[in-house]
């Protein structure tokens, strides 16, 4: 049996004690990490190093590590979630990089997502543009009808899946120049404007998430298409198309 490959790696790493200090890269070399280990395994192995040496360790963002919640928020090398495609920062592996490499490693760079602390950013800009408008109003008296009662073209219930694998992982604002979210505002608008369960309240809903939005501070979409690229879930831009003509109705009405 083939004994595992291993490489030496030098990071560059931002450190930045909190949203109001002033942050720099730290270089740090690592030793003897396994081409089959994940990005966050080996950023485990380089916290483990530093407190073996007595040095605080790297606040990074994590959670499931499987590819579902988009806490892996990384910008690898110029890339969100680095070098790969279709995948988030826990599904990178190694193999991606070569023996004697240097990695760059940063957090999102958007005004709408300060640095907490090293690479970890506040994204709660998202779960506010959620709290505004991203659901449905379920009458639950006990006269609910059950979903599957209601008809639903297939085409509309594919494009409302698609819309939302959308994981809000803010991949799209890093990657824009304009640090827009419309990418992930548009999923989640399309993801209930495509139902009949979405239709009661759409008007509604379009105009508030698209309103706290603004007032959060995200740019404006210049239809560059970075954002669709980069996207881990390959959310189309197909999903900003259709908020533009959900809210120039809403804004008519």
């Amino acid at each position: 049996m083939a004994s595992k490959k291993t490489i030496n790696i030098k990071l560059k790493v931002w450190r930045q004690k909190k949203a109001s200090d002033k942050g720099q890269m730290v270089d740090y070399s690592l030793n003897n990490v396994s081409t089959d280990s994940s990005f966050l395994e080996m950023m485990d192995q380089l916290n483990e190093q530093l407190i073996a040496e007595k040095k605080e360790p790297i606040a990074f963002d994590h959670d499931c590590r499987e590819g579902i919640c988009g806490m892996c928020s990384m910008f690898i090398n110029g890339r969100a979630h680095g070098p790969d495609t279709g995948i988030t920062t826990c599904q990178l592996h190694m193999r991606m990089f070569n023996d004697g490499d240097t990695i760059y490693v940063e957090p999102w760079r958007s005004k709408a997502f300060p640095v907490i602390k090293d690479l970890v950013v506040d994204r709660t800009a998202f779960d506010r543009i959620q709290q505004a408008g991203g659901f449905v109003s379920v009458n639950t008296s006990g006269n609910t009808i059950d979903a599957n009662a209601i008809p639903v073209a297939k085409v509309d219930a594919d494009k409302a899946f698609e819309a939302a694998a959308c994981i809000g992982c803010g991949a799209c604002v890093a990657t824009c120049k304009n640090g827009s979210a419309m990418l992930f505002v548009g999923a989640k608008v399309s993801q209930y404007a495509l139902l009949p369960q979405g239709k009661v309240e759409a008007t509604q809903r379009v105009l508030n998430m698209v309103r706290q939005m603004d007032e959060e501070g995200f740019g404006n979409c210049t239809n560059t298409g970075a954002c669709e690229i980069e996207c881990p879930k390959g959310i189309s831009l197909e999903n900003i198309a259709r908020m533009n003509s959900e809210y120039l109705k809403a804004s008519l009405k």
